[in-house]
Order: C-alpha cells, then sequence, then structure tokens
C-alpha cells in the first residue's frame, strides 16, 4: 500500500451538500445525511477506540466495514426487519429512517474485552447479569448474555441492566422482551455464519429502531467495529495452555493504544500512529473482511473517493 493509498484513497471527512437534504450529523466513524424518509450513512475511514477518534484514517476500513454490514443485514432480514435500502457506492448504504431505542443491546458468548476487565478486577455482576465463579479470559459462558449499554452521542457509552432500564422508562417491557428475543436470534444466526467460515462470533452489538411502529435492526452488525471473532482452529488448546486468542476484531488497536499509555482518559494523549501501523490496521481489516464473509475484498481505486461517492448518492437519489 503505497503513499497513493494512505492519501487519496481515504475518506476522513465528508462535506456533501445532497437535493432535498434535511440534515447532517457526524458519527465517530460515519456520516450520516437525512432526508424524509431515508438515511444516507457514508463509511468513512476513520477509526475510533474508547470512544476517541484516532488521528489517522485507515485505507479501505469504511468499505470494509460498510460491505461487512451490508452482507449480514441482508443475510439477517428473515429474523427482524431491517433499515437497509441500497448500496449505492462501496462506502455508503441507504436505509429508512427509524425512531432509535437509547439503548445498545451488547451480547457475549465469551468472557472478553470489557466483560473480562470488570471480571479480572474483581466484578462478578455486569449489566444485572452474575458470571459465575472461576472463569478464565475468553471462557465460553455457560450461555450467551445480554449486557446493555446506554447510547452516548458524546462521550462513553454506559453500562445498564435490563431492571434499569424499565425503570427508567428507556425501553417498554413489552418492547424489551422482543429487542432481547431478536439479540438472541440474530447472535445465534452470527454464531452460525462465523462457525462456517472457522471463526467464533465472541461478542456484538445490536442497535434497533422503530418504523411504522415495527422494530427495526438499524445500523451495522457483525462487523469488526461491532464485534469480536475468533480463529475457530486451536481454540480449546490455546485455552487450555492460558495462551492469548488469536482473534480479528479490532481489539489490537485498543491493546496498541493500552500498552502506549492511552485509554481514552482526560489528559491522555493519543500515540503516533506510523505509516506502517496505519499500513497494517488496513490489512488486518481486509483479512477480517474476507475470512468473515468467505469472499474477496475488491479495493477500489477510484482517483477521487469523494467524487465518486457524491456521483453514486445522488444518482441514486434521483432515481428515487
Amino acid at each position: 500500500m503505497g503513499l497513493r493509498a494512505t492519501t487519496m484513497n481515504i475518506i476522513k471527512d465528508t462535506q456533501f451538500n445532497f437535493p432535498n437534504q434535511t440534515n447532517f450529523y457526524k458519527g465517530k466513524v460515519r456520516d450520516v445525511y437525512s432526508f424524509e424518509n431515508l438515511l444516507v450513512m457514508v463509511a468513512s475511514d476513520r477509526i475510533s477506540a474508547f470512544d476517541v477518534v484516532l488521528p489517522r484514517a485507515i485505507p479501505y476500513k469504511g468499505q470494509v466495514l460498510n460491505q461487512i454490514a451490508a452482507h449480514f443485514l441482508t443475510a439477517t432480514k428473515e429474523i427482524v426487519p431491517n433499515w437497509l435500502v441500497a448500496v449505492p457506492d462501496p462506502n455508503v448504504s441507504v436505509g429508512l429512517k427509524c425512531e432509535t431505542y437509547p439503548v445498545e443491546m451488547v451480547v457475549r458468548g465469551y468472557l472478553a474485552g470489557h466483560a473480562w476487565r470488570t471480571y479480572k478486577a474483581g466484578g462478578r455482576l455486569l449489566c444485572g447479569v452474575t458470571l459465575p465463579e472461576g472463569l478464565k479470559e475468553n471462557d465460553k459462558l455457560p450461555q450467551p448474555i445480554i449486557t446493555p449499554t446506554t447510547k452516548a452521542h458524546e462521550g462513553h457509552d454506559e453500562d445498564i441492566s435490563r431492571e434499569e432500564i424499565l425503570k427508567q422508562g428507556l425501553v417498554s417491557e413489552a418492547e424489551y422482551v422482543e429487542l432481547e428475543k431478536y439479540t438472541l436470534a440474530l447472535f445465534a444466526s452470527g454464531t452460525e455464519m462465523a462457525a462456517q467460515q472457522g471463526l467464533i462470533l465472541v461478542d456484538t452489538k445490536y442497535e434497533f429502531g422503530k418504523v411504522n411502529g415495527q422494530i427495526t435492526l438499524i445500523d451495522e452488525i457483525h462487523t469488526p467495529d461491532s464485534s469480536r471473532y475468533f480463529y475457530a482452529e486451536g481454540y480449546a488448546e490455546r485455552q487450555a495452555a492460558g495462551e492469548p486468542q488469536k482473534q480479528l476484531s479490532k481489539e489490537f488497536v485498543r491493546e496498541w493504544l493500552i500498552a502506549n499509555g492511552f485509554q481514552g482518559k482526560d489528559g491522555q494523549q493519543v500515540p503516533e500512529m506510523s505509516d506502517e501501523w496505519v499500513t497494517q490496521i488496513s490489512e488486518r481489516y481486509i483479512e477480517l473482511f474476507e475470512k468473515v464473509t468467505g469472499m474477496t475484498f475488491v479495493k477500489d481505486e477510484s482517483d477521487d473517493v469523494l467524487a465518486r461517492v457524491e456521483n453514486n448518492v445522488t444518482n441514486f437519489l434521483n432515481q428515487q
């Protein structure tokens, strides 16, 4: 990946002005353009960790995220209706505008990441769920657990229990029961699809909204930004030997940041990201795409990626 790929072929920010556009929202990774009934989500090449957007963009990361999400949204639409209408560009998804729920449904099949950090520090209660004694990092849990978080527009998402969600009236009990049912069904489907590719779906998160009163899956699913995967081959041997698991996720980025003294806390500086490190992250994302979907990743090598996105979205909107 030469200099051209790290300068010309990245989407760090977008500032489009489409016909009939009603609003614009810049998320950590996605730029969201609103229309009367539709949302146009541009998956940028920004990367975030610990709820902080890192200074360097990662070539092809947005394309990877967008295309993995579209793959899994299409594969799971029989389980729960979802927001996706079209993918007019490698970096763009167009979908239905939804009234979103203020919680994210995090589901965990293994003790990893945030759950392990809590457990290692002595915590046995996570979002109202009691974890059994005697577990090691990356052990399989007795059954998948749901550990929701509040959805923060700024700063950190916060753990919250089912009881607290209902007590605060964030979601009605009847709807929350439906969200739990869909969450576990999606996780079971993702687990099965991962197994077909020689992977273990460790944990992930789902976001939901409503369209005309119907619960609808929104945003992305089963991507490296929202999910953690282990390689199935050698998992049991590594656990038995107390070795780290071989994983496909952006946890390696978090680990690099932690090793370099950054966890998103006040006063901490984001470490310098070298060209080599940026290239390595890009290659890991592409590897993840191919491993998770079973498809070959085709890099879009447009000379002007922003012009390509603008043209493809404009053409799509003109056909509506």
